[in-house]
């Protein structure tokens, strides 16, 4: 006898969190492979196994979904990087999104230039809080809070943007997280070296 049956009304029922979650992984991946201008919403309602409608119908299009997108990574990002962290810390964990689809997301919308934008705000408070981390005096007060971020936000990612530079200094891949791993260590140890804590 056969024990296949139709499935209930209840388990037809679509599930509009779980599709998000699909959908927002999905973009990630894709935004993160090819960019956002050359990102379909056919590839991403494929890759997430749903109806390119819903990408529509749940973000708006693709620029909402890519919106979105940032938002959740500000909002990690804004963990990573709190205040009661020490800065060597932060960027160290910077460093670990270089192998992750939101950091390659991030180097494609600043190498391309074709993304909506999205970061200024969240920017803003992180330059405030490298102020902030002056005024502790966890940084040398001599240094532009906002030049400093920017240097220091291209050294985490330099693993990433740098990759081939990166191997043909080092002769190891950037790609693993075991470079990531030390890069982030030397990273670490410089900061607290410029913070006089080394």
């Amino acid at each position: 006898m056969d024990q296949r049956r139709s499935p209930t009304a209840s388990e037809r029922k679509r599930d509009p969190e779980r599709t998000r979650a699909l959908l927002l992984e999905a973009a990630a991946a894709e935004f993160g492979a090819k960019g956002y201008a050359a990102t379909r919403t056919t590839d991403i309602a494929a890759r997430a196994g749903v109806n390119k409608q819903l990408i529509s119908y749940y973000f708006g299009g693709k620029e909402g979904l890519y919106k979105e997108l940032a938002t959740s990574w500000h909002s990690s990002a804004a963990e990573m990087a709190h205040e009661d962290q020490p800065l060597d810390v932060v960027l160290s964990s910077f460093v670990a999104t270089t192998l992750t689809d939101h950091g390659r997301l991030w180097a494609w919308s600043n190498l391309a230039g074709d993304s909506p934008p999205t970061d200024e705000a969240f920017l803003r408070g992180q330059v405030d809080q490298m102020r902030e981390r002056q005024a502790k005096g966890e940084l040398p007060a001599d240094l532009d809070p906002g030049l400093l971020l920017l240097a220091l936000m291209a050294a985490a990612a330099a693993p990433l943007t740098l990759r081939q530079t990166a191997s043909q200094i080092t002769g190891e891949d950037p790609a693993t997280p075991e470079f990531a791993e030390k890069y982030a260590a030397q990273l670490a140890l410089l900061v607290r070296h410029l913070s006089g804590r080394s």
